[in-house]
């Protein structure tokens, strides 16, 4: 489904031709049946009917083939002293154009239905999570009365809220933040230095249950234990003799809490929408489906899925989340070295301060700054170098390049301290080139991906821009986002990369016709794309 508002002509003139002729054989029809006409008259009758219909049908074919008359009959351009290619690069658009004609009809969404389907998964998100904060656990849940509960509010985060998503408006990420027993306080810390863990699972923490100061006497500590026994035995397991909040557990509760929600709110929902809900696992969370009922007639209306992620909040607008990402390789043994288990794992989301910072960055920027519209077209890029991959090498080209490495590599490039007006939109066709030579360099280990948040120097002077980061947070080790992965499944991934760079216009030459450059603005650099001759 198409989230532009254009016209089909390949459907709108066969039933503009379809209506006319119907009108014209209604017309015969009644005309015959109001008074009596002379027998000659009648012998001739079919004449101007038969006529009417071959007019409209040679009037359909002149615009149905009207491009093809047109390109035909255009002048040529003087070519002389020009070889066949360089003639055949002159009359075809530039790489500048086709970038610009393939971003308005494949990529942009339209600000219109995702405003519209961003407000629709917020009335039923927000619905579902209010009913699951009055509702609260019953019983019988593990922990009683010191059970988890929903905080009462949700966190939009993603592509969608950060103004990059492309092609369909049809997925949402949500935080859910979950409140804690007020006699629990949890003690997180980061393993990224961590040496016996594998790569992958460095970005990770663990959060530890937090006793109060005990008392000389240790009555104080003990009274802790005892009242806090429910709540460790139903949402924790035991780690290095620390009982440690566990991610799969809060899961599971987070997935039965969230049927429990369903079902009250179900029936308030019915009018609007169809809503169903899928499990998740370790490595995928709920996913909430949402489908557009018949008698619905609102605007913008689309089958949605958005994905509901529990989440426990750590201050300053940043959370640990389960399951944790990135992912953890599949095969990854449960036990751990130095005792550390994979289902006590959370992942990091900081997704509030990267908000913040591409609105500040937003600020600084010229007006049209084309930074989000690179970080658009490299998404589309990725999806272009994945047609024709068998589906293990499609998997691991997704891993590597997915939307939170492409995301860090832009905010690690805007931060470096290159002046903001480099991307203005006419230099378009220079930034994304270079998104593309610094996702080369750092898959083929010539510089680090390091997170923009994690270490004493990450987001270093922006502090006042983005908020105060959690302790916990400044320190960390710093983690790079791409060691964790294969040298030969990096080095195929940029060569890859490189080579759809390189083929770029070959793939979008469908998009450099006449009907869609008619639409297109015409960007003032229209140089030939040349890449670096030292490439793979």
């Amino acid at each position: 489904m198409s989230v532009h508002y254009t016209l089909n002509l390949r459907v709108f003139w066969p039933l503009v031709t379809g209506f006319c002729t119907a009108l014209v054989c209604l017309y015969h029809v009644l005309s015959g049946r109001g008074g009596s006409a002379a027998p000659q008259d009648s012998e001739d009758a079919g004449f101007p009917l038969l006529k009417a219909i071959l007019l409209l049908l040679l009037g359909y074919l002149l615009l149905r083939f009207r491009h093809a008359a047109r390109q035909r009959f255009l002048p040529r351009v003087p070519h002389q002293g020009l070889t066949p290619s360089s003639s055949r690069l002159l009359n075809e658009p530039g790489l500048s154009v086709l970038l610009e004609s393939y971003y308005e009809h494949e990529v942009r969404l339209s600000p219109h239905v995702l405003g519209h389907s961003k407000a629709h998964v917020s009335r039923i998100v927000g619905e579902l999570v209010r009913a699951g904060r009055a509702r609260g656990s019953p019983g019988p849940s593990p922990g009683g009365a010191l059970a988890l509960a929903f905080r009462g509010d949700f966190v939009q985060v993603g592509s969608a809220y950060e103004q990059h998503k492309i092609r369909r408006p049809d997925g949402f990420d949500v935080l859910v933040p979950l409140r804690l027993p007020p006699l629990v306080a949890l003690e997180p810390r980061g393993l990224g230095s961590e040496p016996e863990l594998p790569l992958a699972l460095r970005g990770c923490f663990v959060c530890a249950l937090k006793a109060p100061p005990s008392s000389p006497s240790g009555g104080a500590g003990s009274q802790w234990h005892r009242d806090s026994k429910p709540f460790s035995d139903g949402f924790c397991v035991d780690l290095r003799g620390r009982r440690h909040l566990s991610a799969a557990l809060v899961s599971r509760w987070f997935q039965a809490h969230l049927q429990r929600c369903l079902a009250t709110v179900r029936y308030s929902l019915e009018e609007r929408c169809r809503v169903s809900l899928s499990p998740g696992g370790l490595d995928q969370p709920p996913t909430l489906h949402i489908l557009p009922c018949r008698t619905d007639y609102g605007c913008c209306r689309l089958s949605m899925a958005v994905r509901l992620i529990p989440a426990v909040h750590l201050g300053d607008g940043v959370f640990l989340v389960a399951p944790p990402l990135p992912l953890p390789p599949p095969g990854l043994p449960s036990e751990l070295p130095g005792g550390l288990r994979v289902e006590a794992l959370w992942g990091l989301n900081t997704a509030r301060q990267e908000q913040r910072l591409l609105g500040w960055l937003q600020e600084r920027a010229p007006p049209g700054a084309c930074h989000l519209k690179c970080l658009q077209l490299l998404k589309a890029l990725r999806d272009l170098g994945a047609r024709g991959l068998d589906p293990v090498a499609s998997s691991q080209w997704g891993r590597i390049l997915s939307s939170y490495t492409l995301k860090t590599s832009l905010l690690t490039l805007l931060l470096r301290g290159d002046p903001l007006h480099c991307w203005e939109e006419v230099h378009l066709r220079e930034r994304l080139e270079e998104l593309v030579l610094y996702l080369r360099d750092c898959l083929l280990r010539h510089r680090p991906l390091f997170h923009c948040f994690l270490g004493p120097d990450g987001a270093v002077g922006l502090t006042a821009e983005i908020g105060q980061l959690p302790k916990v947070l400044r320190e960390s080790a710093p983690v790079d986002l791409l060691a964790s992965f294969d040298g030969r499944a990096r080095e195929f991934v940029a060569a890859r990369l490189v080579s759809t760079w390189r083929r770029l216009p070959q793939l979008l030459r469908p998009y450099g016709g006449p009907r869609y450059l008619a639409r297109s603005t015409q960007p003032r650099n229209q140089r030939v794309q040349v890449f670096p001759e030292h490439d793979p």
